[in-house]
């Protein structure tokens, strides 16, 4: 399989990246930054340089064509504010949607977040806030798109612990960690199962085993 990455020099996205071509599939990561290359390189991965903030549908679709499956693990990452929170979260993942689609990829799996189902509760944090409701919109956006296979995933708080390699993996999980080195497993497997398109998952650590899990939940 080919599949490209929007987000590609994250955390996630390079443990994906690594995952994929250990697996024999064949990966490329959408960096901003040309000085990230070598990063992707090393992970082997692809480099694409596209900034989704200012890319148009047709030059992100250009990047998409031929492609198996494409994933969404973009994001305006901590530090950045309510505007940014809006502009990769939301406004690049209904770019990056609107690209697959003109490219003809249909798999699409897309990084969300916990809390993205609802309303922030009053106290949030203002910009963790908008942050969740950018995430909502990016998942409202995909989910009414019938032209793509789509599944959404939710971690919980994300570490930097070792993977366990086992992994809770429902519609509902109740809060808790998962290490990024799991979650990257959890979408490596996801792509390789279609009976998951048209699910919105949530994942934290837990005793399953990932493909088991991965199994557990697919329709097929």
């Amino acid at each position: 399989m080919r599949i490209v990455i929007a987000g590609g020099h994250g955390q996630i996205a390079r443990r994906l990246e690594k995952l994929l071509t250990t697996r024999g599939d064949e990966a490329a990561g959408l960096i901003r930054n040309p000085e990230h290359a070598d990063d992707l390189r090393a992970a082997g991965a692809d480099p694409v340089l596209c900034d989704l903030e200012s890319a148009s549908v047709e030059e992100v679709a250009s990047h998409l064509r031929g492609a198996d499956a494409v994933v969404f693990a973009a994001g305006a990452g901590p530090g950045s504010g309510t505007a940014r929170k809006d502009t990769v979260d939301h406004a690049a993942a209904v770019l990056f949607a609107d690209a697959a689609e003109r490219a003809g990829v249909r798999r699409h799996v897309m990084v969300s977040s916990m809390g993205a189902d609802k309303e922030p509760p009053p106290g949030t944090d203002p910009v963790f806030a908008t942050y969740l409701r950018a995430k909502k919109a990016a998942d409202d956006d995909l989910r009414a798109r019938k032209a793509l296979d789509w599944t959404i995933l939710r971690p919980g708080r994300l570490t930097n612990e070792t993977g366990t390699g086992t992994v809770d993996l429902t519609e509902h999980t109740g809060r808790d960690a998962v290490p990024r080195d799991d979650v990257a497993a959890v979408l490596a497997a996801l792509l390789h199962e279609p009976g998951t398109a048209g699910l919105v998952l949530e994942l934290i650590s837990g005793t399953v085993p990932v493909e088991a899990a991965v199994k557990a939940v697919s329709t097929r």
